[in-house]
């Protein structure tokens, strides 16, 4: 089995950071409350110079803020777009971008629920258990327009699941219970400054290279 998968295709060997990361730009994450955050991103509908460099500021920012993956909306760009380099529970890892992603529905009888841990970049420090299938396949484009098929298991289906809900207007929240995410806001308040500080010394080891 290969160790790493990029735009899901094996590859026989991958740098620790995305080569796009080391092109891009550092930009500010979005947190919870904002607007882009809470409604559907448009479609992503022109494709070149602009897009590739969105998605290079994308994978710096994802690797700064410690993330498994991150959504344009994140950054504050309504399109329908995310990256990630996200390990599966085999600990294959998988790299790559995608453009316009819909999330195929599973049948109910052949998918599994894995109620595990949860973070993300917008609610700073905060996890939280969230039921999640253990198998999810996501189509749509690279950022050439070419079709695009990725398919995850067990952490990386979550990866893929929890994007999916971002392009959507969703964050992972809304799938709590009102006292569940009262204990995530409370985290997150807790750790913020935390957080923020160890994102600041991030971008400061990767600009030195």
């Amino acid at each position: 089995m290969p160790s790493v998968f990029v735009q899901g295709r094996p590859v026989a060997s991958y740098p620790p950071l995305a080569p796009e990361a080391l092109r891009g730009s550092v930009r500010r994450v979005t947190e919870v409350g904002e607007e882009v955050l809470h409604k559907p991103c448009r479609d992503v509908t022109e494709f070149g110079p602009d897009l590739a460099a969105l998605i290079d500021d994308m994978f710096r920012t994802m690797y700064v803020a410690e993330g498994a993956g991150l959504a344009a909306n994140q950054v504050g760009v309504g399109l329908r777009l995310f990256v990630y380099d996200c390990p599966d529970d085999g600990g294959v890892r998988h790299v790559g971008h995608i453009v316009n992603p819909v999330l195929e529905p599973l049948d109910p009888a052949g998918r599994r629920l894995l109620d595990e841990g949860e973070g993300c970049l917008s609610v700073p420090g905060a996890v939280m258990d969230v039921p999640r299938p253990d198998r999810a396949v996501v189509r749509g484009l690279d950022k050439d327009g070419n079709p695009l098929l990725v398919e995850g298991t067990g952490y990386f289906a979550r990866c893929l699941a929890h994007e999916a809900d971002h392009v959507n207007g969703h964050v992972y929240l809304d799938r709590l219970s009102k006292r569940d995410r009262r204990a995530a806001l409370r985290q997150s308040a807790d750790r913020r400054e935390e957080v923020f500080a160890r994102r600041a010394a991030n971008a400061a080891a990767l600009a030195k290279g």
